[in-house]
């Protein structure tokens, strides 16, 4: 073993995978084998990606070679990846006194079913139970890895700081240690180790082995920075092998002895006793992680040499000097005022301010296809916000410049996960009709030749669904579907309904993904993203059939969400050859010639700190613990490394989807940094051509539509609700009377004034037709229109005490004859047709006749008949004169109106229902004569027919603005570009 441990370090301006590669060719490379007894250990996958890319890119600038011998490259392991140690630390068939891993999953559900024994009755429910499961594994992890023994929980310095906690955390740290004793005595029992646990084992393992018979061939530790002690103590091993190094990337050499010990103690306490991260450690510094990973290495920052070798894509020298300098802590940026020019300049730099995301997008998306004009030029995008790398990549479409984000997609928003999701969705609300919809809409579902025929069918029923929820289940879509399309979907789906209460989770995911099957066929598990959740079903069905979780199917959507965000989906194949999106962890490592870090705001880079949600950050603290601040300092010594590269555009937009957004204190720094130099780095040309991009000529105003059909379109019939309608807003009639457009109720709508008037007016129908008692035709009718049980219990009552009103009303007076109820009639008037539904007609003792509305809200007011825009009542009465409505007998209804009657379902000052006549008598103050309403009426029918159907005015929207409207056209008249704007 060397007397002197060998470790050096790359700095952030030479571009770490190619400075690498530069030094490790000449100093380990075998004219015969090339670098095949070189093995490289490396953090993660991606790390192994980006050497073997750099690795060709160094050859290919060598003349007179026509092939190489890559070295053997490991993983040691990322657990914010998910990725495994390699074959060279847990080799395959070979005995080993290591035990097994216990496998995650299996953990997470079994850590469920202790809470739940832990906390009895007060312990949370469903997805709750599980996400806090979830919590506590991956405390349980932060522990395994910094290899705290669980009965350091019970040590006087926890204890003494437990005391002076609050309630919840005390309770949240008892939890957590019973918790992890009964978890702990079952793997015991089942001779196995948490995953974090076994790799500290195998970490040991390979260290005593190396330090007993070191390797013969060249191990080199390049770019790994994780400071879990297990992995520090190997780190150390590997640095002293006669053939051995490790490659730091960007540890700052440069920083004077001063600063470096004001990043505070980094798990070296002076004192005995102290614990290892001191209150006052600048634990967000970039270098923080780096001092902390040489102090537990046992390495001096003065051992540490330079890796002289510089990439192909190397930044200006001064750079490192300007990132070290950016980055200083508080009592050392003092000097900031007194900086020369040359320790602040940021050649290569610039920063894009953006109004908004997709602003923001647009303009990088711009410097990407620019950059591409270069030949050999390669442009990498860095952000944490996966909505914004989806943005820019959709942008890039434009040119058709495929890029791929190599973070991936959630499993949860790729096609096959929408589909378990949805059906989870479908059996947990019991197939209400927007989740009901999406899946047989979705692309995976009927897909093949007889895609275009299902697809027809999906929306007939998906127009025929639209309006409130009808009752649960799937009898109410059956009746209104095709008979023969409907067969095979309510065979699928009707064995996710058949749950009902508390269920075996396995067998919850089985019948998921036995419909799943049925709808989709193997299609659903062909694509990379079925793959993923062909992996997960499966693991799922497993375990929990094992464990024997059991979950009310109510909270199964929420389980599966949660697990399916946690499984990233990559691209199985790259996208254009320069042009890179990555996340934070992809892009360690990586280097191109324009680097654009974007999202640059505070919450996003950084993030905002995770805090465990059991454990308090003081016992963290006391634990030797990093806490939830330290991945600020990791998310600064990745822009940190950003900043290296030749080009580097720093990217922020002023709001994001919430609101104002706050710009990264890391971009604030640069800023500052920057000072009067600032105005030369802003580059806003892009998002000046972003905007331009989109922008069109000024439109010219929008005037007020007011349309002007030939005299044939004219021709039409008037209904007496529409009559309102042409006098107050004349282009709404055209739209509706003359265009034939209609809006469609939503999907799930809310029982609207018209539906739940409908449904009103068929139950007094029906009982005044059959003479039944009222309580049960109004259930009945109800059934028939599929009300759902929520909506029907929320406004039943209201609408029963409302029809009781009805009831003992008519009751209170028998001399009035009730003569007809929902008839329809129609009258010719100047030659043009008015046709109406009476609601109820009563004939009164002296045989006259009363015209009774019903209103499930507020009647129109007496003013607004007086002026002539509430008529409803008296054209029907105009048409009651005509003898055009007829009883119950069949036989036209005589007499002559006198009585114009509104009977309100709203609510009285003695509980529901009132009559209100819009009649002017006593004292009112508005309405129109008893004896004059219908000559009034008759007037104000004559004028509106003889302007607009008869005559040549113009159909103008809006024509009485103040008047009440449902807004069903204001988009199809463009209201908002033209109302107050008018000349």
């Amino acid at each position: 073993m060397s007397e002197r441990p060998k470790v050096y370090s790359i700095a952030a301006h030479r571009g770490f995978a190619d400075a690498l590669v530069a030094g490790l060719v000449p100093r380990y490379s075998d004219p015969e084998l090339g670098l095949a007894r070189l093995t490289l250990l490396l953090p993660s996958s991606r790390a192994m990606r980006t050497m073997s890319e750099a690795f060709i890119r160094h050859y290919g600038t060598q003349e007179g070679r026509n092939g190489l011998l890559m070295p053997r490259m490991a993983v040691v392991g990322d657990l914010d990846l998910d990725e495994t140690l390699g074959a060279l630390f847990d080799p395959i068939g070979e005995d080993s006194p290591i035990p097994p891993a216990a496998d995650p999953i299996r953990r997470w559900l079994m850590l469920a079913e202790m809470i739940r024994a832990e906390k009895g009755t007060e312990a949370p429910k469903g997805a709750a139970l599980l996400r806090l499961a979830a919590d506590m594994a991956t405390g349980m992890d932060r522990l395994l890895v910094e290899e705290i023994a669980p009965e350091e929980l019970l040590q006087d310095r926890v204890i003494e700081i437990v005391g002076d906690l609050q309630d919840h955390w005390r309770a949240g740290i008892r939890l957590f240690a019973s918790v992890q004793q009964r978890w702990l005595a079952e793997l015991e029992r089942r001779g196995e180790v948490d995953a974090a646990a076994r790799r500290n084992m195998l970490f040991h393992a390979t260290r005593r082995k190396w330090r007993e018979c070191p390797p013969q061939t060249a191990i080199v530790a390049a770019g790994v920075t994780s400071a879990a002690p297990a992995l520090a103590k190997l780190l150390r091993t590997i640095a002293e092998l006669p053939q051995g190094a490790v490659v730091l990337p960007d540890l700052d050499l440069s920083m004077g002895a001063a600063v470096w010990r004001e990043l505070g103690t980094a798990g070296a306490p002076e004192d005995v006793g102290d614990p290892p991260f001191a209150r006052g450690d600048a634990v967000t510094h970039p270098q923080y992680h780096l001092k902390l990973l040489l102090n537990r290495m046992g390495v001096n920052r003065a051992e540490v040499q330079p890796w002289h070798r510089a990439g192909m894509g190397a930044g200006p020298p001064e750079r490192s000097r300007a990132i070290s300098n950016l980055f200083l802590p508080p009592e050392a940026s003092k000097v900031w005022a007194g900086l020369p020019a040359e320790d602040r300049r940021l050649r290569g730099v610039r920063i894009l301010r953006s109004a908004n995301p997709e602003e923001e997008a647009q303009a990088i998306a711009l410097l990407v296809r620019e950059a591409l004009e270069q030949p050999d030029k390669r442009v990498a995008l860095v952000t944490p916000d996966r909505g914004l790398a989806s943005r820019v990549a959709a942008h890039l479409g434009r040119w058709n410049i495929v890029a791929d984000d190599s973070a991936g997609r959630p499993l949860s928003q790729t096609p096959a996960g929408r589909v378990l999701l949805l059906l989870g969705e479908v059996m947990a609300e019991r197939a209400p009709p927007v989740p009901l919809m999406a899946l047989l809409e979705h692309p995976l579902v009927g897909a093949g030749e007889g895609r275009a025929q299902w697809l027809d069918h999906a929306r007939a029923l998906e127009l025929k669904l639209r309006g409130p929820r009808p009752e649960p289940g799937l009898e109410a879509p059956g009746r209104l579907a095709d008979a023969e399309w409907w067969k095979p979907v309510e065979a699928a789906l009707a064995p996710l309904l058949a749950f009902e209460g508390d269920a075996r989770l396995a067998a919850l995911i089985d019948a998921l993904a036995v419909a799943g099957e049925a709808l989709c066929g193997l299609g659903l598990w062909e694509r990379e993203d079925g793959r993923a959740l062909s992996s997960l079903v499966e693991e799922l069905r497993l375990h929990a059939d094992e464990v024997g979780t059991v979950l009310a199917p109510e909270d199964l959507p929420a389980v599966l969400r949660d697990r399916m965000d946690a499984v990233a989906v990559r691209p199985p194949w790259g996208g254009h050859p320069r042009v890179a999106i990555y996340g934070l962890l992809e892009a360690r490592m990586t280097r191109a010639d324009l680097v654009i870090c974007a999202g640059l705001n505070e919450g996003s880079w950084p993030p905002v700190p995770a805090q465990d949600p059991l454990l308090a950050p003081a016992v963290l603290r006391a634990l030797g613990v990093p806490g939830g601040d330290f991945r600020i300092g990791l998310s600064a010594h990745d822009l940190a490394g950003m900043l290296g590269a030749p080009e580097v555009v720093l990217s922020r937009s002023a709001r994001d989807l919430s609101g104002p957004a706050i710009p990264s204190r890391f971009l604030l720094r640069v800023e500052a940094l920057l000072g009067e130099q600032l105005d030369h780095h802003l580059d806003q040309r892009s998002a000046e051509l972003a905007r331009a991009l989109d922008r069109a000529e000024p439109a010219p105003r929008y005037l007020r539509p007011a349309p002007e059909p030939s005299a044939e379109q004219r021709k039409v019939a008037v209904s007496v609700t529409a009559l309102d309608r042409l006098r107050g807003d004349p282009y709404q009639f055209y739209a509706n009377a003359i265009l034939k457009l209609r809006s469609p109720d939503p999907l799930d709508a809310e029982p609207s004034p018209a539906w739940r008037g409908d449904a009103a007016h068929k139950i007094l129908e029906r009982w005044h037709r059959e003479k039944g008692e009222l309580r049960p035709i109004a259930e009945q009718v109800l059934n028939e229109m599929n009300a759902h049980p929520l909506m029907r219990a929320l406004w039943r009552p209201r609408l029963m005490a409302a029809l009781e009103w009805i009831e003992r009303e008519i009751a209170d007076h028998p001399e009035r004859e009730v003569a007809g109820v929902e008839t329809w009639g129609r009258i010719e008037v100047m030659g043009v047709t008015l046709k109406g539904r009476a609601d109820r007609i009563d004939r009164l003792p002296d045989g006259e006749l009363a015209i009774v509305d019903y209103k499930t809200g507020t009647p129109p007011s007496a003013l607004m008949t007086e002026n002539g825009f509430a008529l409803q009542l008296g054209t029907l009465g105009l048409m009651a004169r005509e003898g055009a409505f007829k009883d119950m007998a069949e036989l036209p209804i005589t007499g002559e109106p006198t009585h114009f009657e509104y009977w309100s379902l709203g609510r009285s000052k003695d509980g529901f229902g009132y009559v209100q006549e819009p009649v002017l008598d006593g004292r009112k103050k508005s309405g129109l004569p008893r004896e004059e309403f219908l000559v009034r009426t008759d007037e104000f029918l004559r004028d509106a027919l003889g302007r607009w159907i008869l005559g040549s005015e113009a159909f103008t929207a809006r024509l009485n603005p103040d008047l009440p409207s449902y807004g069903e056209y204001d988009q199809l008249m463009r209201l908002d570009e033209w109302m107050g704007l008018e000349e």
